[in-house]
């Protein structure tokens, strides 16, 4: 039986592209860890797989993982679009190649690592760790431009 993790992931991104932020925050047990990055022109998509990544990167053995995120991107792409594209040699439905693959080839790996129950919550509605790694992330990108 493997031990669990609550992962709790977001993306920030001050025009789209733009300078953006991820952050993550990790619960195992008592112990909290909490991550984030900033990158000076990148998109919104990126940042929350980049969270999603950095998160799972962090975790030194398999775990049985909650990953929380308010990304439709993120959950609509591992959970029914990357079966496809992989199948499809990285091209979409309509035969163009998957935008941000190199990320998403990265979360594959990783998800393999792992048993991840992946969750929705809509953004910006009082979820409290969702309104503080939305926080993270944006701190991520005011420390970028200072």
């Amino acid at each position: 039986m493997l031990n669990q993790v609550d992962i709790y992931t977001d993306g920030a991104c001050r025009g789209n592209p733009g300078p953006g932020g991820w952050a993550a925050i990790l619960r195992y047990q008592d112990n909290e860890t909490l991550l984030n990055g900033a990158e000076a022109d990148t998109t919104n998509n990126r940042m929350e797989l980049q969270a999603a990544i950095s998160a799972l990167q962090n975790l030194k053995h398999p775990y049985a993982v909650v990953l929380t995120t308010d990304s439709r991107y993120l959950m609509d792409g591992i959970q029914q679009w990357l079966p496809n594209w992989k199948k499809n040699g990285w091209k979409t439905a309509a035969k163009k190649p998957v935008k941000n693959d190199d990320l998403w080839r990265q979360l594959d790996k990783l998800v393999e690592e792992h048993h991840i129950t992946w969750k929705w919550v809509k953004g910006h509605s009082g979820h409290v760790e969702n309104e503080r790694v939305d926080r993270l992330a944006n701190e991520a990108i005011d420390n970028l431009l200072l």
